[in-house]
């Protein structure tokens, strides 16, 4: 059997094994700082399905806009769970792969099997009233992201009312953390301990694994906490929605939206607010005209805060691109490369204000992100509110010269310097519904508790170092 290659010629796929094509690395220093034309090579040399190697584990992705959809749109040929990963189950995965630790967490993102309808419904079921526009937790949310983007931007503000700063450190960062820790209903600044620890965990340092059993055990904590007194928040949402979830399952679960929304989250408003001030025209335009949303959309378009998916598995031999995917193989769906395949890009008018919402930074399918409109609602009022308070933003680098950094997972700036103005006077918060019986009205913490915590220890010492 014989298929054609991207570049014209064929591979004989009669016996072939993943393991035998020789895949090249794909993480590699090229792929850090400019992935698209690594996605772009591998499309010539392979079409829209390429054997890459991650960290020494072979695996196939996904390239085309039209193949990631056959993937994602079909749940029963493509499952999740490392259940079906034939080369773990026979031990070929090595022990100490760096990207065992994050696969192994077995929350909503990576579980397959029957436990995963269950645990999705428990997880729309708790999101719906944070996620639909009418419910008044949703509107006390909105008012609370403002408020959080208000603190930080006043704090960046202490270092002069003309200045410089890092919007990645000073704001972009830790709003979603700080909207997360609103969510997850910790009481009072308790949860910043446990921010500064999803960094570090998100920072893949020396210290990650450490911080993980900290949060872990944090969020543990938390979970007993809502069981015996119930609030207004996502934990308490999920353990009635789904009662039999243990502390342990709770705990991953809430690491889960701690990290996804945080680091995605804050990805997007940092491309966002890059675009934004960096020059196209159209997508000024779409900002002041007050449709934050497309400008949004615009920009996942062609720089997606998650560029590769965690694995599905082929659920038996099926061909895909020009490649036969053996039952068991790992496939990896790329939306950084799928969003630039001609086949699909082409089609897509780079200069109208209105942009398409074909993108698949959230997924497709069945198994779309369940926190895509509460992510996209966070980062949407937090761009708003940051073009509300400064007069003027402007990188203080060309746009080619910002530093990213990249992940097998997602992609995003290392720092976002820029020179701004403050606004002489803030414009008025949104205002929130009366909040639930036994609620308490506060969105913020106390200024006393906040000054004492690790993470506003942080963004405080960021201002003075700057200065």
């Amino acid at each position: 059997m014989e298929s054609q290659r991207g570049d014209g010629g064929s591979v004989d796929l009669d016996g072939t094994s993943l393991e035998t094509l020789a895949p090249e690395p794909l993480l590699t220093r090229d792929y850090e700082v400019r992935p698209a034309l690594v996605y772009e090579r591998l499309r010539r040399q392979h079409g829209p399905v390429a054997p890459v190697d991650l960290l020494g584990v072979p695996a196939w992705l996904v390239l085309g806009y039209r193949e990631s959809l056959q993937v994602l749109q079909d749940d029963e040929g493509w499952p999740k769970g490392l259940e079906n990963w034939r080369a773990r189950t026979e031990g070929r995965v090595p022990s100490d792969w760096p990207l065992g630790p994050s696969l192994e967490v077995n929350h909503i993102l990576i579980q397959g099997g029957p436990g995963y309808r269950p645990l999705r419904t428990a997880w729309d079921v708790a999101l719906k009233p944070f996620q639909d526009p009418r419910h008044p937790q949703a509107k006390r949310l909105k008012a609370a992201v403002t408020a959080y983007a208000d603190e930080l931007i006043t704090l960046v503000g202490q270092g002069g009312a003309t200045g410089g700063a890092d919007l990645s450190a000073q704001f972009s960062r830790p709003l979603p953390l700080m909207v997360a820790s609103h969510l997850l209903g910790f009481p009072g600044s308790q949860g910043d301990d446990a921010l500064m620890d999803m960094w570090r965990v998100l920072d893949a340092g020396p210290d990650a694994e450490a911080a993980l059993e900290r949060l872990l055990a944090t969020l543990a904590e938390l979970g007993a906490l809502k069981l015996e007194k119930p609030g207004d928040d996502f934990p308490s949402y999920l353990l009635a929605a789904h009662p039999d979830l243990s502390l342990d399952q709770l705990a991953r679960e809430l690491f889960m939206l701690l990290g996804m929304t945080s680091d995605h989250v804050g990805i997007l408003i940092s491309n966002t607010v890059v675009e934004v001030i960096s020059g196209e025209g159209s997508v000024r335009a779409s900002l002041s005209a007050g449709m934050v949303r497309e400008s949004m959309n615009r920009v996942v378009m062609r720089k997606p805060p998650l560029v590769n998916f965690v694995p599905r598995f082929a659920a038996r031999d099926t061909p895909l691109g020009n490649y036969t995917i053996r039952a068991g193989d790992p496939v990896w769906v790329s939306p950084g490369a799928a969003h630039a395949d001609p086949l699909f890009a082409d089609h897509v008018a780079s200069g109208t204000t209105i942009s398409t919402r074909a993108h698949l930074s959230w997924g497709a399918g069945p198994r779309q992100c369940p926190a895509r409109e509460l992510a996209s609602a966070v980062a949407a009022a937090g761009v708003g509110r940051l073009f509300e308070r400064f007069d003027h933003l402007g990188l203080a680098l060309p746009a080619d010269q910002l530093p990213w950094r990249s992940s097998p997972f997602m992609r995003g700036l290392r720092s976002l310097p820029v020179r701004y103005e403050l606004a002489s006077a803030p414009p008025p918060r949104p205002r929130a519904d009366a909040p639930a019986p036994g609620v308490a009205e506060e969105v913020l913490p106390d200024t006393a508790a906040r000054q004492r915590s690790s993470l506003w220890r942080y963004l405080t010492g960021l201002i003075r170092g700057g200065r």
